[in-house]
């Protein structure tokens, strides 16, 4: 009895088998499209993962645990799930989710599309043209600012999901405020070089020290912009818990992979908080930021404050 062999040591007319996702490495899904991640370059033209691809694949996967138990509470609806990927880049994370959730549920209700919000034309292009090739027809690659994107008309008027991977300085609160606009149901965001507000901080150093110790805290430069990014995280928690959102802050992936590695996890509870409104006003005030009030940080009327509810 003959046996057929395969690959390429096979004979005339042999079927050659492509490689399994598990055969190439052990950490990569079995449902992993290999062509994808040779495309978004986390595997090599070889088929190779390196250590700095399995850094890359560790903190994306890491981050996708998060999202799909979200994307599994949205309830089934007409119009399927809706994601906006803010400075999306090279969209690995938009990708990944896709290939990963979006087309093992799709012909399924709860079936939707992702746009990635991304300013650099030509990743929007090389974005665009590989979705075409792998056939993810539900993703959508636009090229604005998040701020821009959320008066967009290629964007509907409801989205479920906001995340921000990376988003820098101030396109993390832009984030947050298209996120606000939309009314979505979840935010994911791991925020990065965040120089605003230590911007302000050392503008008004010496009025600070002479009205407060505390302003030993940020008197040295690395130490305001250490600062800077802490004030930052923390009033954006209160601000999305003042804006009706339940707050979860927690680790990306270890330190030993990346610094920027503060993951923050807003749902809506339909409930504004009228005591984290408070401590953020408390708070502004403290560290001379109160103006911020009226441009990054719009608290809701207080006669809104514990009224809401779920749409």
């Amino acid at each position: 009895m003959k046996t057929h062999k395969t690959g390429r040591h096979a004979g005339h007319g042999a079927p050659t088998v492509a490689p399994t996702a598990s055969a190439i490495a052990p950490e990569i899904r079995p449902e992993q499209s290999i062509e994808l991640l040779k495309e978004l370059h986390i595997l090599t033209r070889e088929g190779k993962l390196n250590q700095d691809s399995r850094r890359k694949l560790k903190q994306v996967y890491h981050l996708y645990q998060f999202i799909e138990k979200l994307l599994l509470e949205l309830p089934e609806t007409a119009a399927g799930t809706t994601l906006a990927d803010h400075g999306a880049g090279k969209s690995y994370l938009g990708f990944i989710l896709y290939d990963l959730f979006f087309k093992a549920h799709a012909g399924r209700v709860r079936a939707g599309h992702i746009y990635g919000i991304e300013t650099r034309p030509e990743l929007v292009q090389k974005s665009r043209e590989l979705a075409a090739r792998l056939g993810f027809d539900r993703m959508s690659f636009l090229n604005l600012t998040v701020a821009e994107s959320a008066h967009s008309d290629a964007l509907p008027a409801q989205i479920d999901v906001v995340t921000a991977l990376h988003a820098c300085d101030t396109a993390t609160d832009d984030a947050i405020a298209f996120g606000l606009l939309k009314r979505v149901r979840f935010m994911v965001l791991v925020p990065c070089c965040q120089a605003e507000i230590a911007r302000c901080l050392s503008q008004r150093k010496a009025l600070s020290l002479s009205r407060t110790p505390l302003a030993e805290l940020w008197r040295h430069p690395l130490h305001t912009r250490e600062m800077g990014s802490q004030i930052t995280n923390v009033l954006r928690c209160l601000y999305l818990e003042a804006c009706g959102y339940q707050v979860t802050v927690t680790e990306l992936v270890g330190w030993e992979h990346s610094m920027k590695n503060e993951l923050i996890i807003a749902r809506y509870s339909g409930r504004a908080n009228r005591a984290a409104a408070q401590r953020l006003r408390a708070l502004l005030q403290e560290f001379g930021l109160s103006e911020l009030l009226n441009t990054r940080f719009t608290l809701p009327a207080d006669n809104a404050v514990d009224n809401e509810t779920v749409a």
